[in-house]
């Protein structure tokens, strides 16, 4: 398998408490890895490093490009934001969206800010929305929308710049067991279905479970691996008994 994101004996402190203790972590092109352990234990710091967003006392993180590979403990904040505009997504448990904006707009700022024109922007914007079951909505404010329509605004913010990594902080915690369920079928289907690699920090076992990959975190170190498992091929996976009634998984997320 590929690898396209790996730390190597990642630590980071914080006053009176070490975070991540010589974390070595290697994540595959195309998997969903869900990362779990109790409160404290350093998931979101751990999330948050491989993702640019901190800045590891010590150790090494390596994004594997199409190009050559790149330190990102190296680099400086300019190069950061760029990495994390262009090759990251995010999705957060309060979706971490713009209230004052449509949905539309939401997703196609992400894009114009990579310095894709508004047209553009807005055309492809849409059709993410269209494919996560939110044709019509466009033109809705976060306000309008319920909380499982809010999570797959950011889900489609998340991916349409093309992003090759998708990092999940509690994406569902908001939710209610339904509305979660449907929410990480649209997760893990669009970004199965574009070869994207899933980091997931979860508390929810039910999340952990449709991972292809859980990793435990205790005390700052990793405890439990279940190993990696064969990148999936151009099909996204199987989906469960029930779908959200509002989306045809099949085909539609190769947008």
């Amino acid at each position: 398998m590929n690898a396209i994101l790996q730390a190597q004996q990642l630590t980071k402190h914080y006053p009176g408490s070490i975070a991540l203790d010589h974390v070595d972590f290697t994540a595959n092109a195309g998997q969903s890895i869900a990362i779990i352990g109790p409160s404290g234990s350093g998931k979101t710091t751990l999330l948050h490093c491989l993702a640019g967003i901190l800045r590891p006392d010590a150790g090494a993180i390596t994004l594997n490009t199409p190009s050559s590979p790149l330190r990102l403990d190296t680099l400086g904040d300019a190069a950061l934001s760029r990495l994390r505009r262009e090759e990251f997504g995010f999705v957060f448990q309060q979706g971490m969206l713009l209230p004052e904006l449509t949905a539309l707009e939401n997703v196609a700022l992400a894009l114009m800010l990579n310095g894709t024109d508004r047209t553009t922007s807005e055309a492809r914007a849409a059709e993410w929305l269209a494919a996560l079951g939110l044709a019509g909505m466009e033109q809705r404010r976060l306000g309008e929308l319920s909380g499982g329509q809010v999570q797959r605004v950011a889900i489609a913010r998340a991916q349409v710049t093309g992003a090759r990594v998708v990092f999940a902080d509690e994406p569902t915690g908001a939710l209610d067991s339904a509305t979660s369920n449907e929410v990480l079928d649209v997760l893990l289907h669009s970004v199965a279905a574009n070869g994207r690699t899933l980091l997931v920090v979860t508390h929810d076992p039910n999340v952990a479970a449709r991972c292809e990959r859980v990793v435990e975190l205790r005390d700052g170190r990793i405890v439990a691996d279940s190993g990696t498992v064969p990148a999936p091929g151009p099909a996204a996976p199987a989906a469960p008994a029930t779908e959200p009634a509002t989306t045809n998984f099949k085909g539609a997320f190769n947008v």
